[in-house]
């Protein structure tokens, strides 16, 4: 994770979990993470529509333009980058792990911002599925932040977070019926 709030509200969500595979919704206090509220949603994991936001920051509401509430988290993204997106929001789900995402916002008039995306399993009343705690930052605030909301966003890199320790771009679950698949090498120039 690059940036601090990231780090801060994986942190915080470590620490409720205390050793379980996700912390239940209700133990979430907001004071406490007072100054990160403005980059936070909250998902519920439906159908209709799918992976709906339930909360949406304020910081995170200009971004983008608009109330976040009650549309799902696939109408934000670029259409070619939902199958990718769903997909993930279900492999944090199954799996309870969480996921940091490197994104791309646009603007129609045709300007860029990086932004990381953090995503957390919630346990609601004992159910593995039905909450999912995030954050969305901008790694760098533009003077135009704000005024020019992004149009969509568009996926760079997903990363799964096993624990602590380590970050791994492999994860199965993810690849969709006839997509390409991606494997890295590390390499360089001698």
């Amino acid at each position: 994770m690059k940036h601090p709030s990231a780090r801060a509200l994986h942190a915080y969500w470590d620490r409720l979990r205390k050793g379980r595979t996700a912390p239940e919704r209700a133990e979430i206090e907001p004071a406490e993470i007072g100054r990160l509220l403005g980059d936070i949603f909250l998902l519920e994991n439906g159908e209709n529509p799918r992976h709906a936001v339930r909360l949406a920051g304020t910081r995170l509401c200009a971004l983008i333009g608009h109330e976040l509430r009650g549309r799902s988290l696939g109408a934000f993204f670029a259409a070619d980058d939902r199958a990718a997106l769903f997909g993930l929001l279900e492999a944090v789900a199954d799996g309870q792990i969480p996921a940091v995402v490197s994104l791309l916002g646009e603007t129609d008039d045709g300007r860029t911002l990086d932004l990381e995306m953090l995503l957390l399993p919630l346990r609601h009343r004992g159910r593995t599925h039905a909450r999912m705690l995030g954050s969305v930052v901008p790694l760098d605030v533009p003077y135009w932040t704000g005024t020019a909301p992004l149009a969509r966003l568009r996926i760079k890199t997903l990363r799964m977070i096993y624990s602590a320790e380590r970050e791994t771009d492999d994860f199965a679950g993810l690849r969709q019926p006839g997509s390409a698949r991606l494997r890295v090498v590390q390499g360089g120039l001698s």
